[in-house]
């Protein structure tokens, strides 16, 4: 697992990237989508990337990443959202399905919204998949 030590050595350094240029925001959602498949082993990876999507998300504005980066911050806080009820309804037996079902859906949206950014193909950042 990574310490708090690492974690914060890769937030400065991703936070010290520009936004001058298109390949400096390129690389920049490129590592934000790293944190994300990341977390499905490592898990604070993707709170580490959501806090990066916004600390940029203003620089991104009008660029052709604003997208990706929106997709990002959603696909965080409707798997967050999905875990809590997922955990709250395991009183009652039907919380674990819910939480592997929002599983699969995070796992999906990382990789294909990262398959979409790989090949400069837009995403819809409000769509569910």
């Amino acid at each position: 697992l990574l310490s708090a030590h690492t974690l914060i050595s890769w937030c400065s350094f991703t936070c010290a990237l520009t936004s001058s240029g298109g390949t400096d925001l390129r690389q920049y959602t490129m590592i934000i989508y790293i944190l994300y498949i990341a977390a499905i082993l490592v898990g604070i990876t993707s709170i580490v990337g959501v806090i990066m999507a916004y600390i940029k998300r203003a620089d991104f504005a009008g660029t052709e990443y604003a997208d990706h980066i929106t997709y990002l911050i959603r696909t965080f806080w409707i798997s967050l959202i999905g875990y809590l009820i997922g955990a709250v309804l395991s009183v009652i037996g039907v919380g674990l399905i819910i939480i592997i079902a929002v599983g699969i859906w995070y796992i999906y949206r990382s990789i294909a919204g990262f398959i979409k950014f790989n090949d400069n193909k837009p995403i819809n950042a409000m769509g569910w998949m």
